[in-house]
């Protein structure tokens, strides 16, 4: 299933970058891209139940950026 979420406060194209290689990492992550530009992350997983994978998603992507929220 592939979904798209729009992210609040993300401050850096370096961050993002980040962001995706950790989160492409996961898995049943099976791609992952993050835009700076329009502030966007866009998930293809293997569940069409995103839920769980999402909080690990949320955590990972906090770690790198702490005030970035993804709006679920």
């Amino acid at each position: 299933m592939k979904k798209t979420y729009q992210m609040e406060d993300l401050d850096c194209a370096s961050c993002a970058a980040k962001m995706e290689s950790a989160v492409a990492k996961l898995s049943g992550v099976k791609s992952c891209s993050i835009s700076y530009m329009t502030q966007k992350i866009t998930i293809e997983t293997e569940s069409d139940d995103q839920g769980e994978l999402m909080k690990e998603i949320v955590r990972l992507c906090r770690k790198v950026e702490p005030d970035c929220r993804i709006k679920l």
